[in-house]
């Protein structure tokens, strides 16, 4: 089981999506309101399909069930992790999500949300919302009920390279102009706090969340602050940004040819640049935009070129 399973990319069509999925990943986005790529995905919601080898054709959702060599001994009933590419094209709604025992109970059985950005591209001076100000339940309740959205929500400054840990609880939002890779629990459970007062397409507000993102959010809050370990080998600087309950995210910095060799399964994405992967005596090319899983205890594989990677594992 060493060959590596490229996977097409699900497209979602969003009030806040744009064009920069398919302007800087070269994607067939299905509109220039397309917001996001599931990239690496077994939710329901958009499953992803494999693109090449022996499995050509199946889902991810199908190969955890039929094919558990391939990912390990795992212990979940489901695909545990989920990899996006977001287009902020306009603000995204404030919103908040679930841990595991609310979503559990609340959300027929869906996973709580978890998740982490790592922003490949903003304009300048472009914030995000992380986090809020209010101490107490109290408190939070008030300035929600009053529409005090200046006073409640934290907006923070980003650039191309930041990277945010965001548990379930969290209060956040990305800003205006924003592109950013996501790794998340496979979860599509999200409340919705304040959304500007935007209508959709049939003139209607969109639905809010207001009870339960009360119940869910962390209060007073508190910053996840992760802290980079830098390493490299040859060919490659590895950054770890975090590793956590749910997942372990890297940046891998391609330039030159660079060997690895990983026990548990590995989602990658290519961010930028190209190159190629051998595995099994087998070479793939790799481009921008392309996603990939390499299976569980698949030994030594090396990439080569000049890339920019997001890693992760369970």
């Amino acid at each position: 089981m060493k060959q590596p399973l490229f996977l097409e990319p699900v497209f979602q069509e969003r009030i806040w999506g744009g064009s920069a999925l398919k302007e800087q990943f070269g994607y067939d986005t299905p509109s220039d309101k397309t917001g996001e790529c599931w990239a690496i995905s077994a939710h329901p919601n958009g499953p992803s399909i494999v693109k090449n080898g022996e499995f050509a054709g199946q889902t991810l959702i199908e190969l955890w069930d039929e094919q558990p060599a391939l990912f390990g001994s795992h212990q979940t009933e489901v695909f545990p992790l989920l990899t996006k590419i977001l287009d902020a094209n306009t603000n995204l709604s404030v919103q908040v999500h679930p841990d595991d025992a609310y979503a559990n109970l609340h959300e027929n059985g869906e996973l709580g949300k978890t998740e982490c950005w790592y922003i490949i591209d903003c304009e300048a001076d472009a914030e995000i919302i992380f986090g809020h100000n209010a101490k107490t339940k109290a408190e939070f309740t008030e300035l929600i009920k009053k529409g005090e959205w200046n006073s409640l929500l934290r907006n923070v400054k980003i650039k191309p390279g930041d990277f945010f840990y965001v548990p379930s609880g969290t209060i956040h939002a990305l800003g205006q102009g924003t592109v950013v890779l996501e790794t998340q629990q496979s979860s599509d459970t999200t409340y919705r706090l304040y959304d500007y007062d935007r209508v959709d397409q049939e003139g209607q507000l969109r639905e809010l969340h207001i009870d339960k993102s009360i119940a869910v959010s962390t209060i007073p809050h508190n910053d996840a602050v992760t802290t980079p370990e830098q390493s490299t080998i040859l060919g490659a600087k590895i950054t770890k940004f975090v590793e956590a309950e749910y997942f372990t995210v890297y940046k891998w910095d391609i330039d030159g040819t660079a060997n690895f060799n990983f026990s548990p399964f590995l989602l990658a994405s290519v961010i930028d640049g190209t190159g190629a992967l051998t595995i099994g005596n087998e070479s793939y090319p790799l481009k921008k935009g392309d996603h990939f899983i390499i299976p569980a205890n698949a030994g030594d594989f090396q990439i080569e070129g000049k890339a920019t990677l997001i890693v992760s594992h369970i």
